[in-house]
């Protein structure tokens, strides 16, 4: 830390170049913190372990707090960047350092125009994002004892889409996401001899097949739902059949009722390979959790009408359902206030118009948790400290 406040570009680098995982965000929350303070907030840290807030009272009216997830990711860095991450095998994939610099610019801001607003800002800097746990633990750790309960819960996350573009979908606009870690049990034995074996391998393959049946066959069309399987360990060495198999699953959806069934449906065909192949019976562990993130519609056009009044119809935009997960209407669920959660562009905008013109998004135009995740800092930084700035007095007296 220096005595002259680094620019937010600076600043973003700097965070860039410095990730930290789930819950182990001390220098980023300790950055946070300083620079909230030198602005004349209320600082209170180790809200929910790393999390951090700042309270800035500024006479009668409302309360807006204003959010930022802090934590990175386990991957490994293949962007090109002069700020590319030091710390091996970690990186700020889903842009989160976007979020804290510009969290931290509109404080800045905020702090330095109190005369065109009155009200209370709550600044939250939350830890362990990726996870889905970081908003529940600030609750339960006696957030909204410590500062003062919303009236409206705001924030924003950089994504693939043209750099000074932002938008917010009304209603359902973030899936809720389950995470499923499953171990299968066999017999092992001799690979010459699989007759005198349960082999979990074949087990486990024959689930994943199952398991692409779910969304095709047990999810009406109109709806919207992912089930993924992104790991499956096994075995030691090729001659031999192991005593257990690992999958890790990964489900989305748009609606509770379609998230439930979806999780019935995968313990049911985990359970029936199991007896169908004589195994044991398998071992389920729920490991992570996002409710549905709802943006309140009429908080939505509010905020979404002072966009346009400040950037232009043609930079405000609605970018449909995200299937991507956040747990930032924790927050609003337990202040009982509305959330609008909208979506900053990141990329820069001919580069995306040529691979939009070309058909090649998914190909040429990288996404969050990508080694190649790399949003252009300007406009971006910019756009993003004015949207928190607008939507914040938007809500102010």
């Amino acid at each position: 830390m220096t005595d002259v406040p680094l620019p937010i570009s600076e600043l973003y680098r700097d965070l860039h170049r410095h990730p930290e995982l789930a819950f182990e965000e001390t220098r980023t929350a300790g950055i946070a913190a300083a620079r909230m303070q030198a602005a004349g907030y209320d600082v209170t840290e180790g809200v929910g372990r790393t999390g951090v807030v700042g309270v800035l009272r500024n006479g009668d009216g409302p309360t807006v707090l204003l959010r930022a997830d802090m934590d990175a990711l386990p991957v490994v860095e293949d962007t090109g960047l002069d700020y590319a991450s030091t710390r091996e095998g970690l990186m700020h994939a889903c842009g989160h350092d976007v979020h804290v610099a510009a969290l931290i610019g509109a404080v800045d801001q905020l702090a330095s125009t109190r005369q065109d607003w009155a009200g209370t800002v709550v600044a939250l800097f939350q830890p362990a994002e990726e996870g889905g746990a970081g908003a529940q633990a600030m609750i339960d750790d006696g957030l909204y004892a410590r500062v003062p309960i919303p009236d409206v819960v705001l924030g924003q996350h950089v994504g693939p889409a043209p750099a000074g573009m932002v938008g917010a979908h009304p209603g359902a606009a973030f899936a809720a996401a389950n995470s499923i870690d499953i171990t299968v049990h066999g017999r092992g034995g001799h690979g010459s001899r699989p007759e005198t074996t349960i082999d979990p391998i074949v087990l486990a393959a024959a689930i994943v097949l199952r398991l692409q049946t779910v969304v095709a066959r047990e999810v009406a069309p109109q709806e919207t739902a992912v089930v993924t399987v992104g790991r499956i360990c096994a075995g030691t060495t090729n001659n031999i059949i192991p005593d257990t198999a690992s999958l890790g699953l990964t489900l989305r959806a748009f609606s509770e009722p379609v998230r439930v069934r979806i999780v019935e449906a995968i313990e049911r065909i985990v359970r029936g390979e199991a007896a169908a192949s004589g195994a044991p019976e398998p071992h389920i562990h729920h490991a992570q959790s996002f409710p549905v993130l709802v943006n309140d519609p009429g908080a939505r056009e509010r905020t979404h009408s002072a966009f346009r009044a400040a950037f232009g119809d043609s930079s405000v935009l609605d970018p449909g359902e995200v299937s991507g997960s956040e747990d930032v209407s924790i927050l609003a669920t337990a202040a009982g206030a509305p959330l609008v959660f909208w979506i900053l562009g990141g990329t820069e905008p001919s580069s995306y118009l040529a691979a939009a013109e070309a058909g090649t998004l998914d190909r040429d135009v990288p996404s969050n948790h990508s080694p190649h995740f790399a949003p252009v800092i300007e406009p971006t930084l910019t756009r993003g400290v004015e949207a928190l700035v607008t939507a914040a007095r938007t809500w102010l007296a």
